[in-house]
């Protein structure tokens, strides 16, 4: 197929140059990491467009616990591997991130923030953002309390008190995370029971240190000039102030498909609408991970879609071939 392989590389942005390929992944969480490993090791000459955050969400998870081969692992660690795997694989990373996405004469232009590429073909691996509650207080103590990621911010809440919110895999993990470092800590969940796998979940609630407000909605967060002091809760017993220095929220998450918005179907929720797991509606676009409407938003699923994403290029270019 005379496919090339540009040695795998990190760019800083003063070194990025605009270029053409025959694949561009957008992202840096797991979804593109495997799509890179399978893109360089099938020979398709590519770039990978990653943001600021190398590794995506699952890079800010303290303990991953279900991911095959490990009992326990950090998150940052297991991307870091795979990211190592992927460069020595021969994959190509640049540092920039990707402000649009639009069909040009049956190829895709991707513009970033210091450069454009234009590809044959485009995998949409950018992940989801966290969700917000949009109560008064959460954005003015954002960084001053209010955390969306207790493994980036968990040192700064030790001996002190933190508040979770949600009830997802996400927020039992994190909330376990927190427990090794505050003096007490309130799970606040909408339900009164939570959706998280069933062993995280009766660790977490069964913890010392852990106070459950089931069917409680968070309201209000509430400050001073040094941050947090507390939240109102909206409970069955009435609206009720807890004293706490910390909250972190972990309410859903946004996919990030703004850049994509023309290119391809998204649905409601604004996630990207898959068809046979990777593909979209655009035949030169696929789609992995959680910026998918695919549901089951897993590390390994993750990486399954992108390694099958960068099959189905390597299949297409074969065909054209």
């Amino acid at each position: 197929m005379g496919f090339k392989v540009e040695v795998g590389l990190v760019h800083s942005g003063a070194e990025q140059n605009s270029g053409s390929y025959q694949l561009v992944i957008a992202g840096g969480g797991p979804a593109a990491l495997s799509a890179a490993i399978y893109a360089a090791r099938y020979g398709i000459e590519h770039v990978v467009l990653e943001s600021w955050k190398p590794g995506g969400q699952a890079a800010l998870t303290a303990e991953i616990e279900n991911y095959p081969g490990f009992s326990s692992i950090a998150g940052s660690d297991l991307t870091n591997a795979m990211k190592k795997q992927a460069i020595e694989a021969g994959a190509v990373f640049r540092m920039e991130t990707v402000e649009s996405a639009t069909e040009v004469n049956g190829k895709i232009l991707v513009k970033t923030d210091s450069a454009e590429y234009m590809g044959d073909y485009l995998i949409i691996a950018t992940g989801a953002a966290p969700a917000t509650l949009g109560v008064p207080g959460e954005s003015k103590y954002y960084g001053r309390g209010v955390s969306f990621c207790a493994t980036c911010d968990a040192p700064f809440f030790r001996n002190k008190r933190a508040i979770v919110v949600g009830g997802g895999d996400s927020a039992v993990k994190e909330a376990l995370h927190l427990t090794h470092v505050v003096s007490q800590l309130g799970l606040v969940h909408r339900r009164n029971k939570l959706r998280a796998e069933p062993y995280l979940a009766k660790k977490l609630v069964e913890h010392e240190k852990v106070t459950t407000y089931w069917n409680s909605h968070l309201t209000e967060v509430i400050g001073d000039e040094q941050g947090v002091t507390g939240v109102i809760l909206d409970t069955p017993e009435g609206r009720k102030h807890i004293d706490t220095d910390g909250v972190f929220l972990y309410v859903g998450t946004v996919p990030a498909t703004e850049p994509f918005a023309s290119l391809v179907e998204l649905d409601r929720e604004k996630a990207v609408v898959t068809r046979n797991i990777v593909g979209t509606s655009n035949p030169r676009v696929f789609a992995a991970g959680d910026v998918t409407n695919n549901g089951f938003r897993q590390v390994v699923t993750a990486v399954s879609e992108g390694a099958r994403a960068s099959a189905a290029v390597f299949d297409l270019l074969e065909n054209e071939e």
